[in-house]
């Protein structure tokens, strides 16, 4: 059963997470999925997207920890990369890498009841991109956030630059969707040059966005026709006939 949903609404293209049961865990298969339909979104005459979690208790409760991911898998340029915009709705718990997925989209609508919430100091484990909040919120909020683990709702998200904008519970996805239809009638080569001179020349990158995005570039090798042709060509002592793919 599909772990996520996607909308087409005009050039909108609407991803929501589809496991209320779990608040939107994230597991293999939903960072996979996201990222294989990220993929297809970037190659696609679609113009902006629009992430959200089912329902208003949960965004995304994190990784699922009784199916573990690869979480760097779906984490906007980690797992996938687009100049096109991306804007999180969120209500409800954003908890872990969940809060890392949001953090790496271009603008965050959040619902009042929106709780942002990284706990890993506390469990013993991290991926390491959550340092890159300390590039895009004051430093010490974002220590206090890393570090404590304290959760931050959604007005103090807001103050400190977290969150674009806030609206009532059950809205969060109406006030996202309208920013995209604007986005969406936008001049598509100015908002890709802005995006892409921010995220290249001015946000830096963690070492776990760059050790991700290298994990992204040699998964195309890897899980290429190419590599399998090379080494059919090789057992059978013939030229190898490449496609590209």
């Amino acid at each position: 059963m599909p772990q996520i949903t996607i909308e087409h609404h005009g050039k909108v293209t609407l991803f929501t997470i589809n496991r209320p049961g779990r608040k939107n865990a994230i597991c293999k298969d939903t960072a996979l999925e996201l990222q294989t339909g990220f993929a297809e979104f970037d190659a696609s005459e679609q113009r902006v997207a629009v992430i959200t979690g089912a329902g208003d208790d949960a965004f995304s409760s994190g990784a699922d920890v009784s199916n573990l991911p690869e979480l760097w898998r779906c984490i906007p340029g980690s797992g996938f990369t687009t100049d096109k915009p991306i804007i999180a709705a969120t209500a409800g718990w954003v908890v872990g890498g969940a809060m890392v997925l949001t953090m790496m989209c271009d603008l965050l609508v959040a619902a009042e009841n929106t709780k942002f919430s990284y706990p890993e100091a506390k469990l013993g484990f991290t991926g390491g991109m959550i340092a890159g909040l300390a590039a895009r919120i004051p430093h010490k909020v974002a220590m206090d956030l890393m570090l404590l683990g304290r959760p931050v709702g959604a007005q103090r998200a807001y103050d400190v630059g977290l969150a674009s904008e806030i609206a009532p519970v059950g809205k969060q996805v109406e006030v996202a969707m309208e920013q995209a239809q604007t986005l969406a009638q936008s001049a598509p080569l100015v908002l890709t040059t802005i995006k892409r001179f921010v995220n290249q020349h001015v946000l830096p990158k963690s070492p776990s966005e760059a050790m991700a995005e290298t994990m992204r570039q040699l998964n195309v090798v890897r899980e290429s026709n190419d590599i399998q042709e090379g080494m059919a060509a090789f057992r059978e002592k013939r030229t190898p006939l490449y496609s590209g793919r």
